[in-house]
């Protein structure tokens, strides 16, 4: 018995541990080929699609997408290709 609550422990604190390291990034992103109302409606779904996003918002006089992310899960790497495949390519803007 104390055997299956050693191992529990040290499956709990594994666990633990492995949520702790997990770290919520928020990044911006200049997204271009938005020309109409409803383009940032359609990024902010590819972006939300990605996971690991819990937020994007998107704006279409900036241009912009501010994307809140579990760097656990999805990277700027998934977040562009996201916006890319939906007809949006985006980027971390220079500097």
């Amino acid at each position: 018995m104390s055997k299956l609550l050693a191992s529990a422990a040290i499956a709990v604190s594994v666990l633990a541990s492995s949520t702790a390291l997990a770290a919520e990034k928020t990044i911006t992103l200049a997204v271009k080929n938005m020309y109409c109302a409803d383009c940032p409606f359609i990024v902010r779904k590819s972006l939300e699609a990605v996971p690991g996003v819990s937020k994007a918002v998107v704006s279409y006089k900036d241009k912009m997408a501010v994307v809140t992310y579990d760097d656990t899960r999805a990277d700027v790497a998934a977040l562009t290709r996201a916006t890319t495949e939906a007809g949006y390519p985006s980027e971390p803007p220079p500097g």
